[in-house]
């Protein structure tokens, strides 16, 4: 993949007349009135081992980082500052380590219109400056703007050659998508069709560029499948379910790419994970929005491990031999309660790392013991 300009905005120290300045923190929005998630898969491990965690903010995005492998955290400082974003962000991240943030950006136009046009940001490396946001754009001319009010949030995925796949619900209720290519132009619109999806569709990375689109609809869940990075969005067959707005999410689980895909059922709350066509398999977990995802040896054993805000707004863990979905998952709740979304990776050392979000959008994280076997979590850190 060719590289990308470095053209940088916040995110470090400035420079001004020889002067200084601090970065300018931020106010994180980690979720709507309405207590949704407004970002997941937002805590990365850098290249160089250093975590960052990533949230909406007033006037940008707001970003936390270790200030060295397994260190002190600094932040929440502004990145990424622009007008008119919108509350929902999107946070993808490639095997090169950069940072893919997407969203909607609304601009008032002179006829007393809104233009809404999608915008992606690159992080580089760790608590480096992010590169400004660059237009993505719409699927619609701006004589047809009020189309654009009708788009869904938009949502990120990075193909294993870096590429970003940008995907968003269109005016029709349909899916239209937009792509890197290899030198890293956009390429064109695609209008996969469809209709009736809900205003969250999710984008799945595989392996040897195999993306995986899922859209909820009021007939079902709609999927279209990229089977290599040159290849083009296909519609396979529907599956059935009604799942909880934004809680699609996938984990690559089999040897050849295989994905298990995660949802949370609509009426009962509980957690269903499948494979390609087959069933969907109960994992409990009755809770509210997405789940996190993480696969990881424990104790030798090759686990699927996932994290939920629970019944009581507390994050609630759990792990599971990878595709045993059939073994059973035992939920085990920790923390005080929190807000959004919870999320996972792994740290420098290999442990696995829970992030979540307090109701006054603070950042709270835990890692595994090394000196216990099993999952247990060291005492929680108020960063």
């Amino acid at each position: 993949m060719a590289l990308r300009s470095r053209q940088t905005s916040g995110g470090e120290p400035a420079r001004s007349g020889g002067i200084v300045t601090a970065p300018t923190r931020a106010t994180p929005v980690v979720a709507t009135e309405d207590g949704r998630p407004t970002v997941t898969g937002w805590l990365r491990l850098g290249k160089d081992g250093r975590l960052s965690a990533y949230a909406p903010a007033a006037g940008g995005v707001a970003r936390w980082t270790e200030s060295s492998p397994g260190g002190a955290w600094t932040g929440p400082e502004l990145v990424a500052p622009g007008k008119g974003l919108q509350s929902h962000l999107s946070v993808g991240q490639g095997a090169d380590g950069y940072v893919h943030l997407t969203a909607l950006r609304h601009t008032p136009m002179e006829d007393g219109g809104t233009w809404v046009e999608l915008v992606h940001a690159i992080q580089y490396q760790t608590g480096r400056p992010v590169k400004n946001w660059a237009v993505v754009g719409s699927p619609y001319p701006r004589r047809d703007w009020e189309k654009g009010l009708k788009m869904g949030h938009p949502s990120v995925g990075v193909d294993s050659a870096g590429n970003a796949q940008i995907v968003v619900r269109n005016a029709f209720g349909g899916v239209s998508a937009r792509g890197q290519e290899p030198s890293g132009k956009w390429a064109g619109w695609a209008d996969l069709n469809g209709n009736g999806a809900d205003r969250s569709i999710s984008v799945v990375a595989g392996e040897a560029g195999r993306m995986v689109i899922h859209a909820p609809s009021n007939t079902g869940i709609m999927r279209f499948e990229r089977a290599a990075a040159d290849a083009s969005f296909e519609e396979i067959e529907k599956l059935a379910g009604d799942p909880e707005t934004g809680t699609i999410a996938g984990l690559v689980t089999g040897e050849g790419g295989r994905v298990t895909f995660f949802l949370r059922d609509a009426k009962s709350g509980e957690l269903r994970a499948w494979r390609g066509d087959g069933p969907t398999e109960s994992l409990g977990g009755r809770g509210s929005g997405p789940v996190a995802l993480l696969r990881k040896e424990i104790d030798g054993v090759d686990c699927t491990v996932l994290a939920q805000r629970d019944r009581d707004g507390r994050p609630a863990i759990a792990a599971y031999p990878t595709e045993q979905e059939d073994a059973g998952v035992t939920w085990t709740p920790t923390g005080e309660v929190c807000a959004g979304a919870p999320a996972l990776t792994l740290d420098a050392d290999g442990r696995i790392v829970l992030g979540v979000f307090t109701p006054e959008g603070g950042l709270r994280i835990t890692r595994q013991r090394t000196d216990e076997p099993g999952l247990a979590l060291e005492a929680w850190q108020q960063v």
